[in-house]
């Protein structure tokens, strides 16, 4: 019997890649292990098309201006997961980028700074490299050929 592989938890998958410069500068090129997410030393984030991500996280309603930072700053946690981040060095900036940029596609500034303070205090094991999303292998019952 075959079987699959999967990881629950998206919600998303983007149609287009999606590139971006961010204020973060690794001090070597990274791409993530699944090829979707790199980020060069120049700070040019590429997320490939096909990339799937959960959204905002936490007590929040997915708007409009908020997507993008969410897109951005899970490829970013997702790389501090993969341990290609450094979590302690890495994490404000990102928590702080994703702040900048629900500001600047139109979020208010109470709301945005309320994102930014959630992830301050809740917002650790999402990128702790422990907390990798497990692999699920369907059916449960695999028999051998």
């Amino acid at each position: 019997m075959e079987c699959i592989e999967y990881k629950k938890g998206y919600k998303y998958q983007i149609v287009d890649g999606y590139v971006t410069t961010i204020p973060m500068r690794p001090a070597t090129d990274l791409r993530s292990p699944s090829g979707y997410i790199e980020l060069s030393q120049a700070g040019v984030l590429k997320i490939k098309k096909g990339y799937a991500w959960d959204g905002p996280s936490g007590p929040t309603i997915d708007t409009l201006d908020f997507m993008r930072g969410s897109l951005v700053h899970d490829a970013l946690y997702q790389l501090m997961r993969e341990k290609l981040l450094d979590k302690a060095v890495d994490r404000q900036s990102a928590d702080k980028l994703l702040q900048r940029m629900c500001r600047d596609d139109g979020m208010c500034f109470i709301r945005a700074w309320w994102v930014y303070i959630g992830l301050k205090f809740f917002g650790d094991p999402a990128a702790d490299p422990a907390n990798k999303r497990p692999v699920t292998k369907a059916p449960a019952i695999v028999s051998k050929r």
